[in-house]
């Protein structure tokens, strides 16, 4: 059995009553892509923001490594490697790529906030910003204004300023979403790539996408695990489908 990175028990949020996320065994295994799909309200979002502790859970408990972490702060996750895409990708739009990934190593130094330091001093980060461009894609347009990127290339940035942190644990919140056609090939295959000897767990509504890199899928629906395995045991599950389509007839590779 592979080494599981990732584990809820019984993991709960309630909100004046109503239930969230209900009961959630989640477990994560090392090296692979996981993903957490649904119906809109199924609790995804919920689910991530349980996991990087944005929320504190009614109950329950969250292992990363075997550790307890259910009681750490935001912070002291991320430092332990659990990298949410969002919390570091918001990219600086009047900045350049280079200087964007910069930023995002600078958090490894410790001088996050040291804005009064000489330029210079982040030259030392440059091998390594141009090294994480490269993986993604992009270091063709180091010097480039993060602005004047097309939306696929901002969410390929997004990804480089992720890894920048070294997570160990990637949680990626929908990384297609509001993606044409090619900029989703472009984005999917460039997650295959970088979860080459890196951990990922992502929220993702496009089932293509799932289908094509996902090695296991838990679905939920109104807060609780309706149904795990991989795509081919998750897409044949007539719940799954009734859920997606609301028809046990219909096909789960229509739904988005």
């Amino acid at each position: 059995m592979s080494d599981v990175i990732l584990q809820t028990r019984d993991l709960t949020k309630e909100f004046r009553g109503f239930t969230a996320v209900s009961n959630v065994n989640l477990s994560v295994q090392r090296g692979s892509i996981h993903a957490l799909i649904g119906p809109n309200g199924a609790g995804k979002t919920t689910c991530f923001n349980l996991l990087t502790k944005f929320l504190t859970p009614t109950k329950g408990i969250i292992h990363f490594n075997g550790t307890d972490i259910t009681s750490e702060e935001p912070a002291q996750i991320a430092r332990r490697g659990v990298i949410r895409s969002f919390q570091i990708s918001a990219v600086f739009p009047h900045l350049s790529l280079m200087e964007n990934v910069r930023i995002a190593l600078q958090r490894k130094l410790g001088t996050s906030f040291h804005f009064w330091s000489s330029e210079r001093s982040l030259d030392k980060l440059n091998g390594r910003a141009v090294a994480l461009l490269e993986e993604v894609g992009l270091a063709h347009l180091a010097d480039e204004i993060t602005l004047n990127l097309p939306y696929g290339q901002k969410r390929a940035l997004e990804i480089a300023t992720t890894l920048a942190m070294e997570p160990e644990l990637m949680l990626l919140d929908e990384p297609t979403q509001g993606m044409g056609h090619e900029d989703v090939e472009r984005v999917t295959q460039l997650i295959k790539k970088v979860s080459a000897g890196r951990t990922i767990l992502m929220v993702e509504h496009n089932m293509k996408v799932i289908s094509t890199i996902a090695d296991r899928i838990t679905v939920l629906q109104r807060g609780a695990i309706l149904a795990e395995g991989d795509y081919q045991t998750v897409s044949q599950n007539p719940q799954v489908m009734e859920a997606y389509m609301g028809t046990t007839d219909g096909q789960l590779q229509g739904a988005h």
